[in-house]
């Protein structure tokens, strides 16, 4: 897809500047990879997850979707959420899938998400200098009332940067500019709407915030986020920065010019973005899908594996690994093993060792067990 037009870029970014890399992830101790081998373990043996429905409980079935979300990285997410507590973890991981079946996270549509985006107030466009995805979220251009389709837009716009994450990068930027509209003056949100959304990142999307930046706060937008301040987890607050140059965290070549300090220059145009938003996801997602169904269909997979930066899936590192011992144990045997016609000698002392003298024991003795 180009994203070459004459005057302002109207199509999404297709990857980070060549600068732009994400952080080596920490290799795991002993115990963490203990923790983890031991939640997917339990994962693979899901096979129906508890959910309410019209208040009573249920089950549903485990499903082919379920199993593709369940990677590796996905079970440390949650290990890491809970502070590696592997029973909490578990827990966490069942609630989300029953949370993304009755919620219906899979079923949101871009024709039914559609009029909630037709003036921009949601924008995924470029990265930042870790190679995050970057979100903007513009409340001056609100085009709707309060209602749960708000609520599914994030929830449906946040699965779209997870379907452009490149490999290696797990997390998001999320970049705010609480600017005032001709339109819109008040840009704060409404308080039980923003205690909904939070609640859904932190429950539901744990770990998955790399940096949240924050401009034009007015006195009023101020005072709203010291009111949900408690609600958000110490982790979260500390990724927040208010009222900073965001070209500290984002190449300006990639920043959207109304924010901070950003050279990109990008005009909205609801009838172009969108449909090509939704066909580059498309893409991602269905390449992601043929890997893991080539990879054997794991539960655990990797998500770099996923995203095209290794040749082969978790079931294949094994087989590899697998196939290298018996090679290494081939090789030791055929070694062992006499040619044809050579006599093989023997040091005495050596038989003497292997074949130590005992007393003979009558066949009536008892064996011990």
């Amino acid at each position: 897809m180009s994203t070459e037009a004459a005057g302002p870029l109207k199509f999404p970014l297709l990857a980070p500047t060549p600068e732009s890399k994400p952080k080596p992830r920490p290799v795991l101790t002993e115990q963490q990879q203990q923790k983890y081998d031991s939640l997917l373990t339990q994962a693979k043996s899901w096979t129906e997850i508890p959910i309410a429905q019209d208040g009573k409980p249920t089950t549903t079935p485990v499903t082919e979707v379920d199993k593709l979300w369940l990677t590796r990285d996905c079970l440390l997410r949650y290990l890491r959420a809970t502070k590696w507590d592997e029973p909490s973890a578990s827990k966490r991981l069942l609630e989300t899938l029953a949370w993304r079946h009755t919620y219906g996270v899979n079923a949101l549509t871009p024709e039914q998400i559609s009029p909630e985006n037709e003036t921009g107030k949601q924008i995924i466009l470029g990265f930042d200098k870790e190679a995050r995805v970057c979100h903007y979220l513009s409340p001056g251009r609100q085009n709707t009332e309060a209602s749960p389709r708000q609520v599914q837009h994030l929830v449906f716009m946040l699965e779209r940067v997870i379907d452009l994450m490149p490999a290696g990068q797990e997390t998001l930027a999320l970049l705010i500019n609480f600017q005032s509209s001709k339109s819109r003056s008040n840009t704060a949100p409404n308080l039980s709407m923003a205690r909904e959304v939070l609640n859904i990142l932190q429950h539901h999307y744990p770990e998955r915030l790399g940096k949240a930046l924050i401009i034009n706060m007015p006195w009023i937008v101020t005072g709203f986020f010291r009111l949900i301040t408690p609600f958000i987890d110490p982790n979260t607050r500390e990724k927040l920065k208010f009222n900073e140059d965001m070209a500290k965290y984002v190449p300006v070549e990639q920043m959207w010019s109304e924010f901070s300090t950003g050279k990109l220059e990008f005009e909205y145009d609801h009838e172009v973005y969108w449909p090509a938003l939704q066909a580059l996801c498309e893409e991602k997602r269905e390449a992601r899908r043929e890997r893991w169904v080539k990879g054997g269909s794991q539960i655990g997979e990797s998500e770099d594996y996923l995203a095209g930066a290794s040749e082969v899936g978790v079931a294949g590192v094994q087989d590899k690994a697998e196939k290298e011992v018996k090679d290494e144990k081939g090789a030791g045997e055929e070694e062992k093993k006499p040619v044809e016609g050579e006599q093989k000698v023997v040091e005495p002392e050596v038989v003497a060792e292997k074949t130590p003298q005992v007393e003979a024991v009558p066949e009536t003795a008892p064996v011990a067990a």
